[in-house]
């Protein structure tokens, strides 16, 4: 299977277990780009929605373009009723817009997926002129708080972290885009913090796609390894930092 289509194999687990975002970084979103009733706003590869919600809300006619048929309906089951809630269920990629042009287009760790010249070229295209471009990530830090619990985590990884398939976009360049013709791009950043006990960690690092994407004999001693070191500890703690990359284009 496509790296980028193994999320859609687990959309309870997806829908429960990804980490969402702060309330002050949409805020700040919302009031950079003046999303309201008034604004058209596309978010690329919504999953089950951990970003969508607060968009939503602001009455904004809200589209989506979802890859995975079965993240597309958990959305339609979450969101359907919603009068400015649309969504189809595409490839970003090939998909024909139509002409239709956004006020904003967002990404929450999606756009990586996409390549950069289309995920630049492509956005730009669809925008209206003054329209943003967003894109946010989580960074995520589990060392500072139990340095032991960390380095037992990461002996896990060196003996049983062996997936079919590596994570390949960790490289993704989001202050490229004024080489597509956008403004310089603006990086906020906002804190939060996630304590897990050790099923709901396991249950997290299984959304990862590269996770998922471990063979047996090596995907369960991978997880029961990262279970056991975890209930040793009693919980593991996530500093993490939500990021928020702005830019508009002229």
């Amino acid at each position: 299977m496509e790296l980028r289509k193994v999320f859609d194999t687990i959309p309870e687990q997806f829908d429960r277990y990804r980490p969402r975002y702060s309330a002050e970084l949409f805020a700040s979103l919302i009031d950079y780009a003046g999303i309201g009733p008034d604004k058209t706003v596309l978010e690329l590869g919504p999953g089950t929605g951990q970003a969508t919600e607060p968009i939503l809300d602001t009455g904004c006619d809200y589209h989506a373009i979802e890859l995975g048929e079965h993240l597309y309906a958990k959305m339609k089951e979450k969101y359907g009723d919603r009068k400015n809630f649309h969504i189809v269920n595409d490839d970003f990629i090939t998909h024909d817009f139509g002409g239709q042009k956004f006020d904003m287009i967002y990404s929450a760790a999606t756009i990586q997926w996409i390549p950069e010249d289309v995920a630049f070229g492509k956005t730009f295209e669809l925008l209206k002129p003054g329209g943003v471009l967003a894109m946010m990530l989580t960074s995520s830090d589990y060392r500072s708080s139990n340095e032991a619990l960390y380095e037992k985590i990461q002996k896990v990884y060196a003996e049983y972290y062996k997936p079919e398939t590596a994570y390949p976009h960790r490289g993704f360049r989001y202050t490229s885009a004024p080489e597509y013709g956008y403004t310089e791009v603006e990086r906020r950043e906002f804190a939060g913090e996630r304590v897990m006990d050790a099923d709901t960690y396991v249950a997290f690092s299984g959304t990862h796609c590269d996770h998922i994407n471990i063979p047996e004999p090596y995907r369960t001693k991978f997880f029961t390894g990262l279970h056991d070191a975890v209930a040793e500890a009693g919980k593991v703690v996530f500093k993490d930092t939500y990021v928020l990359y702005l830019t508009r284009k002229p």
